[in-house]
């Protein structure tokens, strides 16, 4: 596992999430969840947000737990769902058994028996894994299955957050983009090259992906004094005060 993630396992959630993160961190959810609450519309009861990144390793995943749970503390009714089915990792970063899960559901449609993906975390946090890895990604999350299990899956929600694949690597975020409220980028700092970010936002132009905001992960910088008055051991940050207007949502 690389330095910079955080596995969320088993003992871990034992313990609220945001005591795994840093104060700095937890508070730039906080402020990206103010953030969403201002550039989503009022009429959409159920917003559904995806979040996605330019390639692998920006932090995607993990700003798709940390995001939801944020929002599930807010005492909203929160689905996380990996949708990442290729390479999943919402499953093993939280210890949670990978099936049944999405793949499954969208089978089914057993939308009245979610107490499977209900957390152990909060009551209000449901996370819903892939399920069985699909030969057909892509043209799965396109598909009219999926839109039919949003369509049965919003009116029990406030929201629904779905992980992902990277832009540039599949198409899988762009087929399901026609689906969602808005898509998330997350760039991490000193690993995100700026070719590869570029391509992404150019095909998400193309596809006519309504893009809401960015996440500026990892982000390190000397001025995060003023997070250590109030909590000691600034660990990591998910951005400090001088990247706070490239949150999200500005």
């Amino acid at each position: 596992m690389k330095k910079h993630e955080k596995k969320y396992n088993a003992l871990d959630l034992t313990v609220p999430l945001h005591e795994n993160l840093s104060f700095a961190a937890m508070e730039q959810y906080k402020l990206l969840r103010t953030n969403l609450s201002f550039v989503l519309s009022e009429d959409v009861s159920c917003p559904v947000i995806g979040v996605t990144s330019s390639m692998r390793g920006d932090g995607k995943s993990t700003t798709a737990i940390n995001l939801a749970y944020v929002l599930a503390a807010d005492k909203k009714k929160v689905l996380l769902i990996d949708c990442d089915l290729r390479l999943p990792s919402v499953a093993r970063k939280m210890g949670l058994p990978s099936v049944p899960g999405l793949t499954d559901l969208l089978v089914s449609y057993d939308v009245e028996n979610l107490e499977q993906f209900r957390s152990n975390v909060l009551d209000n946090w449901y996370v819903m894994p892939s399920g069985q890895l699909p030969p057909n990604p892509s043209e799965l999350l396109g598909s009219p299955k999926m839109q039919k299990l949003l369509a049965l899956l919003a009116p029990k929600f406030d929201y629904i957050v779905l992980d992902l694949p990277p832009v540039n690597v599949v198409s899988d975020a762009l087929a399901v983009s026609r689906l969602i409220t808005g898509m998330i980028l997350v760039v991490r700092e000193n690993y995100t090259d700026k070719r590869d970010l570029e391509a992404c936002i150019r095909q998400m132009e193309l596809a006519h992906v309504n893009v809401i905001g960015c996440v500026w992960n990892e982000a390190r910088e000397k001025g995060s004094k003023k997070y250590k008055r109030y909590s000691k051991g600034y660990r990591y940050g998910y951005n400090t005060e001088k990247k706070e207007k490239k949150t999200s949502a500005n």
